[in-house]
């Protein structure tokens, strides 16, 4: 009897064309876009400032900051101010004053993040340019010191190697965008989930099946588990979108640093998760369409919270401590831990815990209302 309604249940989803195509497709588009879209954002390689340079001050000094930012890749000098994103402006008494500051005058619309690594970038060619200045001078008194002034790297690339746990790859907009669509997709189910059962509801099916003494239990878990097959499915949909497809636009493909093992749970854990509140806003809502309207909205809600549309590092401070209410961030946090910091299964163990109670207890929950509403004839 119970393989019976999971046959059912299956051929219920197969059915319902547009809805899977909603699963599957969705959320593989919206990957191709914001990584193609973000890839310049989450690479420090790939920036580029147009810059106009008012030299007051003509000393050797400031003529050598001129010559390092000529010679520097990330900027594009202009000989005039109307296009300049930046313009530098050298004071008078650069080379006379230590306090002298450099003025940086902002054009247009430009984000403090990129501010930020503009100023970054200005910062290694100025001081470059009076260490320089500082070997000059000694080169006559103190020679040794001369040569160590001239010997040292001041790129922060030089100075500083980063390292993500195991892995020292940098994380890019494919590796953060993936894992942030799959949670999000996953969660979608409430579409075809709450269409099959309002209509069974509406159709007295579910009633017919209670009359027959098949359990409410029985129902519920009948109907989970083709939703769990079709969000795994949709896990390897979109690493394979992020792996093979993605790199064709020029972006960079996915890597994985960690075990499989790993990936499995969290999937696992995150489609529990989305199974337990997709039925517990199925079975609470009177129509389809109210179903969708709720769980659409809550949905959105929950990624916009979770890190999904917007990173979380991008957030306030605030705003980070109030992600964690979401199951969309746990998921998230899980899946960027395997794929940029190697983490085994044992490292996400928390997180799969935390989806796996969420979604069994709304779970319990959807069964007590659905109990409910059979027996009242809802």
């Amino acid at each position: 009897m119970f393989s019976a309604m999971i046959k059912k249940e299956f051929l219920l989803v197969m059915r319902d064309k547009h809805a899977l195509l909603a699963l599957f497709v969705m959320p593989a588009i919206f990957i191709l876009i914001m990584a193609v879209a973000m890839k310049d954002q989450f690479s420090a390689k790939n920036l580029e400032f147009k810059v106009f340079v008012q030299d007051k001050d003509k000393s050797v000094l400031s003529q050598k900051v001129l010559n390092n930012i000529k010679s520097d890749k990330k900027f594009h000098l202009l000989k005039d101010k109307k296009n300049a994103e930046f313009v530098i402006t050298i004071p008078s008494d650069f080379e006379k004053k230590l306090e002298s500051k450099i003025l940086i005058d902002v054009k247009g619309a430009l984000k403090s993040n990129q501010i930020t690594a503009f100023k970054g970038v200005l910062l290694e060619d100025v001081l470059h340019a009076k260490l320089y200045e500082m070997a000059t001078r000694f080169e006559e008194f103190a020679p040794e010191a001369q040569k160590a002034l001239q010997n040292l790297k001041i790129s922060t690339d030089e100075m500083y190697k980063v390292r993500y746990n195991d892995s020292t790859q940098v994380p890019n907009s494919t590796q953060q965008s993936v894992p942030a669509w799959i949670v999000f997709g996953m969660f979608f189910i409430i579409i075809p989930m709450s269409t099959i059962y309002v209509n069974e509801r509406k159709q007295n099916t579910l009633a017919r099946l209670n009359s027959m003494n098949v359990s409410v239990k029985a129902m519920s878990v009948s109907k989970s588990i083709p939703y769990v097959f079709i969000n795994q499915i949709q896990v390897l949909i979109m690493l394979g979108v992020g792996i093979y497809i993605v790199p064709l636009f020029d972006t960079p493909a996915l890597t994985i640093e960690g075990s499989v093992a790993a990936i499995a749970a969290i999937s696992l854990a995150l489609s529990i998760a989305a199974i337990g509140i997709s039925s517990l806003i199925a079975v609470s809502a009177n129509s389809s369409e109210q179903a969708t309207t709720i769980g659409g909205i809550l949905n959105i809600l929950l990624g916009a919270i979770g890190g999904v549309m917007v990173p979380k590092f991008i957030m306030p401070q605030e705003m980070q401590k109030l992600t964690e209410i979401s199951p969309m961030s746990w998921g998230l946090d899980g899946f960027l831990d395997i794929f940029l910091k190697s983490a085994d299964l044992y490292a996400i163990l928390d997180k799969v815990l935390l989806l796996v109670t969420f979604g069994m207890v709304s779970l319990i929950l959807s069964m007590l209302i659905l109990h409910i509403r059979i027996k009242k004839g809802l």
